[in-house]
């Protein structure tokens, strides 16, 4: 979704090409319409469209889904990048971009949909892994903290899972973007910091006590059971 029409036909015609299926929309409020009556497997949002913009769309978006969501922004300013993650986006690419770059961005988001839902490491044969209070089920996406739910992003539920599979092991900041993002995507230390505070805000949402995921100043970030 973007309000540049020509933006909106190249990104369409690339994907297109690679044999995605593509819906462009050229405002914020078809687009949530849009994605409402039909929803999709990923989408890509402009911070700034007519009649919604991209944070206020996010924001609708994840009241009803945790489907992988790409920002796309055209200003230099830090906090357009920071604010999109903490509402949950879990990747961004600023303007101007390589289209092979978005290719890749999207292609790693949904490996990583598709792998968040399958069992992984430090999981059971079930595809459920449990550290406490704390059940993270593979093949739901699901992660409840004393039987509540918590909605993560896949970006959210991969962190939490990597951290969770090693309780009291660090994970450096490193080592949590290759299990967040894989080795192919570069993300700076400062993205997976704005995913652990939003991370760490959900679980207090629902439990104020909450404090498993330590900070290791200077090191990374590990788990620990009560």
């Amino acid at each position: 979704m973007d309000d540049d029409r020509n933006i909106l036909t190249s990104v369409q015609m690339t994907l297109e090409q690679e044999g995605f299926q593509v819906r462009t929309f050229t405002d914020g409020e078809s687009a949530l319409q849009g994605m409402n009556a039909r929803p999709v497997d990923l989408a890509v949002l402009d911070v700034k469209m007519p009649r919604m913009d991209g944070m206020e769309l996010l924001q609708r978006l994840r009241q009803r889904t945790s489907m992988p969501v790409i920002f796309l922004t055209s200003k230099d300013e830090e906090v357009d990048e920071l604010m999109g993650l903490r509402l949950g986006a879990d990747d961004y690419i600023k303007k101007p971009f390589s289209q092979r770059l978005l290719l890749e961005r999207i292609r790693a988001l949904l490996r990583r949909n598709e792998a968040s839902r399958a069992e992984g490491s430090g999981a059971a044969p079930t595809g459920v892994m449990t550290r406490g209070d704390l059940v993270l089920d593979d093949t739901k996406h699901q992660c409840t903290w004393r039987s509540e739910d918590i909605q993560l992003t896949v970006t959210e539920f991969l962190l939490v899972k990597a951290l969770a599979a090693r309780p009291g092991m660090v994970k450096s900041r490193d080592q949590l973007i290759d299990a967040a993002y894989g080795d192919s995507v570069y993300v700076d230390d400062r993205t997976i910091d704005s995913h652990v505070k939003r991370v760490r805000k959900k679980f207090r949402d629902v439990d104020d006590t909450f404090n498993q995921i330590e900070t290791l100043y200077g090191i990374g970030y590990r788990y620990k059971e009560r």
